[in-house]
């Protein structure tokens, strides 16, 4: 069973978002601080839509630019097998440009180029092909 996750927004000012975000109903329901990536993720949610519909703010610690739409991340979804999602993806001739070599998550792109991030539920023993493929690309 496929089931949506969150879509990812790159903010600039974390505690404006969250206000804007706030005002329409959404709480924050958790973050998480990456010291080595040098970025923090905040998740949001509707009451009762925690873990199901959820924003994630990405606020880098370094200011870039986020000209040409790169403000939107991606969208995600947790699938049933993420090795077979993305052979089904691959046989109809997408590109899995973040192969799942973790046996938890992979990233591919819709025909016009937006990012969907597939997510197993927990991990699944590393597989071939999905070892030796690498990443192709920007995800």
């Amino acid at each position: 069973m496929t089931r949506f996750l969150h879509s990812m927004l790159r903010v600039t000012d974390p505690d404006a978002t969250i206000a804007f975000f706030k005002l329409i109903g959404l709480d924050e329901v958790r973050r998480f601080d990456s010291e080595a990536g040098r970025f923090t993720l905040i998740f949001l949610a509707a009451p009762g839509e925690e873990g199901v519909a959820e924003v994630e703010l990405t606020h880098n610690w370094d200011p870039q630019p986020y000209d040409g739409g790169r403000n939107f991340g991606h969208l995600a979804y947790r699938v049933e097998n993420v090795y077979e999602t993305c052979a089904a993806l691959s046989a109809a001739g997408h590109t899995i440009h973040r192969p799942p070599r973790d046996g938890h998550m992979a990233f591919v792109k819709t025909p016009d180029g937006i990012s969907v991030e597939l997510l197993q539920d927990g991990n699944l023993p590393p597989a071939e092909p999905w070892l030796s493929m690498p990443n192709t690309g920007s995800w």
